[in-house]
This record gives C-alpha cells, structure tokens and sequence, in this order.
C-alpha cells in the first residue's frame, strides 16, 4: 500500500537460497537481539534512491525467492525486479501491466516452481501469473466479498498486500491488508487457493485479528506451514510500528461461508504469537529521514525467508519507500528462531 496441515518440506528455492547475505554498511553488527526469539544482523540502503535501466529503484512491496536462490522483488509502481542474491544489486527489470497495458498496484509477490510469479494487485484485488518477461498467463478468481467496494465489501487500497506459498507449492495465499465492511475492525481475512490441473481454485479462507491500529503489510509462510505476518501502521510526527508475529492456521475456521467475522463464538481465528516489536532491535547506526521511533524503521512492507534450518529461519525485509525523500528503500536481514 502506497502509504506509504503441518508441513516439514523445505522448498527447493529456499534451500538454494541459504547462502544469501544482505549487502551490510561497514558499521553494521551482528547477533544483535530485537527479542528473545529474533536478531538483526544487518541493513542496507545502498538502493535508496537509485535508477536501474531508467527505472526507479524504489517502491519494493514484495520480496520472493527465485528458482536459483536469487531474490524476485516488486514495485508498487509496475516493475519487476531480479535482484543479485548476495550484493542485492538489480540484474534485470521487467515492466508489468493487466490485460488493458494500465498499470498495477502490485502489493504481492510468489515465484512457482516453474519460475512464473504471481502477483498480487490491490486495485481490484487480483492474483495473475505472469511470465519472467512480463506476459500475463493466467488470473485467478477472487471471492466477490473481497473485492473492492461496490464490486464487494472491501476498500481501496486495502485489499491483498501479502502472497505466499505455503510448503509444496500446491496451496497459495493471499493476506488482505485491512478489513472487509461488516467485519469487526481489526479482523482481516487471508484467502486461499488450490492447484487443480495446472490451475488455482479458490479453497478455505481465514480470520486473523491484527493489533489495534495495525494492517496486514505481508504473509510468508515458513518451512513447517505455520506464517510469518508483518503488521505495520504510521503515525504522523512519531513514525511507523512494524511488528512480526507467526501464525498458526490450522485450528482456525474455514470462513468462506461467513458473511461477517465479529468475533462471534464458534469461529476461530488463526493463533499468532508476537516474534518481536522491530522499534526494539538496535539501530545498527541507522539514520531515518522523519520521526521514528527508532531510526532503523521504515515503511517495511516486503519480507522473505532465504534460508535457515533446525527452527531457525534468515529473513530478508524491505522497505517501500513510495519515491518519497523523507521515506527510505532499506533492506534487512533477520534471524529468527521459531
């Protein structure tokens, strides 16, 4: 958003992807605790505010893990970025458009095992699988309740921010950023898809209830199935909260067939545990461009798992920095014990 059942397969991209280190400033630290459970290891904001190809390097809302462990990285503002796995430098950008040539709002991100990515774009919502150069091959079909108001009960610009795959490629989900009209305020729904025959069917959908001011900003699965959700809010004059919580979906209620989520009794939404509150990692020497209450914060709205073992998974977060000058591209790498 321009605001600014139990799996134990590891994915193949992720184990390709287990070398992957962030380019670090030279006074970056390292084993740097944000919480009992999670580490800063480094940042770096040798991107911010750079060009590749004529093409702003900015604007990032998703990160993914490619085929060969590089790393796949979308602007809000239509282009699709291949990044190099260790130096975090583009190698290639590709121009992204619907079936009409407009442009996207791309939010969501999810590379196949065939290579094509899927995107997620919050204008409509839409998913669409898209070739590595840019064709649209497919679009999946979306609940009308998620649909964007007065289409279905959703509002502009809060709709799909988060896409993932869950373990096997078989089962896709999208995470909606704010929540739909006639739910409780606070609880958003995280909406999936299964492959069937080369293509994706809608399937189960979930409640999940977000801290109080706080929107969905990205869903990623880890390796055992459980998620990883950023919520993320801003205040003017004070800065963002970015919190990473892991959520467990699998004694939550199907709630495709409930027309609004309340918190009625009966309906169970998924369980999440808070990993750590991100204004409590050190600032690593960071400097913010606004208010922050911590320097090292930012717009965070990207996030991917390059890598770990043993319950213990490597992070890599982005910042979209919406081409403001007051706003940051800062990329993060994090280790978190599960």
């Amino acid at each position: 958003m321009r605001l600014r059942p139990l799996l134990a397969t590891v994915t193949a991209a992720l184990a390709a992807a287990a070398c992957l280190t962030a380019a670090a400033p030279a006074n970056a630290q390292r084993g740097n605790a944000c919480s009992p459970s999670v580490s800063i290891e480094s940042f770096s904001d040798g991107l911010d505010k750079t060009t590749y190809e004529g093409t702003f390097v900015g604007n990032f809302s998703a990160l993914a893990v490619d085929r060969d462990g590089g790393i796949a990285a979308v602007s809000d503002r239509s282009a699709l970025f291949t990044l190099d796995r260790r130096t975090l430098r583009p190698a290639s950008v590709v121009p992204l458009a619907d079936e009409t040539g407009a442009a996207l709002d791309s939010e969501g991100l999810a590379v196949d095992r065939d290579g094509t990515r899927l995107i997620a774009s919050e204008t409509e919502p839409s998913v669409r699988r898209y070739a590595r150069d840019g064709r649209i091959l497919d679009r999946l079909p979306v609940p009308d309740a998620l649909k964007v108001a007065p289409a279905g009960r959703a509002t502009t610009n809060q709709t799909f921010e988060g896409l993932t795959f869950l373990p096997g490629r078989h089962t896709l989900l999208a995470g909606m950023e704010g929540s739909l009209a006639g739910d409780t305020t606070g609880i958003v729904r995280f909406q999936t898809w299964e492959r069937q025959r080369g293509h994706f069917a809608l399937d189960a959908q979930y409640g999940y209830r977000t801290d109080t001011g706080l929107n969905v900003s990205e869903t990623t699965a880890t390796p055992d199935g459980r998620l990883l959700v950023l919520e993320r809010g801003f205040t003017a004059g004070v800065g963002n909260t970015v919190r990473l919580y892991l959520a467990d979906l699998r004694r939550a209620t199907n709630t495709s067939g409930i027309d609004n989520l309340t918190g009625q009794s009966g309906v169970r939404l998924a369980r999440k545990t808070l990993l750590a509150d991100l204004v409590n990692c050190p600032s690593l020497g960071a400097q913010a461009k606004q208010p922050q209450p911590n320097p090292l914060l930012d717009n965070i709205e990207g996030l991917a798992v390059t890598g770990g073992g043993h319950g213990r998974l490597n992070l890599l977060l982005v910042s979209d920095d919406n081409q403001n000058p007051v706003q940051i591209t800062r990329f993060y790498s994090l280790r978190v014990r599960l």
